[in-house]
């Protein structure tokens, strides 16, 4: 039987194996979504911040270092956006790119900003249409895939810069549609790259004059209110019914089985996600019901009914157009409703 080969031997036989470079760069955000790009002492053009990966480092590893030493920014490195394995260069190595998510950075972040090393002479907030406008042609594909895979929740897959067929982000709609038609994909291909959509459930409850179950959430924009419910967490077999009855209970302390399915309502945004939302009638509750609501204190401040003239100071517009047509189909005794953004749609 051979002998096991040591450690340092083993270390040393895959450091002298032909590798690509690895690097990592960050796109760095402010909270008005505009992109950070530096002007480097070292060479001509505006660069991303990041750089190669050394030693023993992850490329999240390297990246707070570049950070760090480029800019005297101490922040966490965000989640992977995109992957772009490039080709031999000038360097005469491939390289593998890794692109993160840094930020949004706070106000004080953005000017604690600082040149520690000298790589750096210069900093400056870009949109991302300007910074993509001005940017290299090596550099520019990254940062739209990676922008492209931030908006949609997912990461591109790059060769030389180009999202390649089956990239689940990045690739250009109408390229992916063609590939499609054409029969270029394969299953796997297919399911990464065709447009996902995320689905919630709601409940609308009543109280005893009509007025509509509301709750006011710790987290996002500051005043809003919204019907009780949640995300679907279908990745675990749930199904829209099975979520809407879940989040009433973890929100309202309220164990009630959700009866008929008032409407669906279908948003889009391009880029993102289409947004999927099922609505369903809750029942009136009675003044028992109401006092035993109990809210979960980490997520919901507080809760509250409210009449149909009450809701435009209190939701938003998309979300008070699907409450007033449930309320309309629960008068009525119509649906479910088809909604796209809250109106109404289907045959006349």
């Amino acid at each position: 039987m051979p002998d096991r080969p040591s450690p340092e031997a083993v270390r040393a036989y895959y450091a002298a194996q032909a590798a690509p470079l690895v690097a990592a760069t960050g796109i760095v955000l402010d909270a008005q979504g505009r992109v950070l790009v530096l002007t480097p002492s070292y060479k001509d053009g505006l660069e991303l911040p990041g750089g190669t990966v050394e030693d023993t480092e992850t490329p999240e590893e390297g990246l707070a270092r570049e950070l760090k030493e480029e800019l005297d920014l101490s922040v966490p490195v965000g989640r992977l956006l995109a992957v772009d394995s490039c080709p031999p260069g000038a360097l005469g190595r491939s390289i593998v790119v890794h692109v993160y998510l840094v930020g949004p950075l706070t106000g004080a972040g953005a000017e604690g900003i600082a040149f520690a090393d000298g790589e750096v002479t210069e900093a400056r907030w870009l949109t991302p249409e300007e910074a993509a406008e001005q940017l290299s042609d090596r550099l520019a594909p990254r940062l739209r895939a990676g922008l492209a895979a931030l908006y949609s929740g997912s990461v591109a897959h790059l060769v030389g810069g180009v999202p390649q067929p089956g990239s689940p982000a990045g690739l250009d709609p109408a390229d992916r549609a063609a590939l499609e038609h054409a029969g270029r994909y394969d299953s796997a291909g297919h399911r990464a790259a065709r447009p996902k959509a995320l689905t919630a459930a709601n409940v609308l409850f009543t109280d005893g004059a009509g007025g509509v179950l509301l709750v006011r959430p710790g987290y996002g924009e500051p005043g809003r209110w919204l019907l009780p419910g949640g995300g679907v967490d279908s990745d675990l077999g749930e199904t829209p019914r099975d979520a809407a009855a879940r989040e009433v209970r973890e929100e309202t302390g309220l164990d009630r089985v959700p009866a008929r399915l008032l409407a669906v309502d279908w948003t889009h945004r391009p880029g993102y996600p289409a947004r999927i939302r099922f609505l369903y009638d809750g029942g009136v509750l009675g003044p028992a019901e109401l006092a035993a609501i109990r809210l979960p204190p980490a997520e919901l401040l507080e809760w509250r009914t409210a009449r149909r003239d009450e809701l435009r100071g209190l939701v938003k517009p998309k979300l008070r157009r699907q409450i007033k047509a449930c309320l309309t189909a629960l008068a009525e005794g119509t649906g479910p409703l088809e909604l796209h953004s809250g109106r109404p749609v289907g045959p006349s």
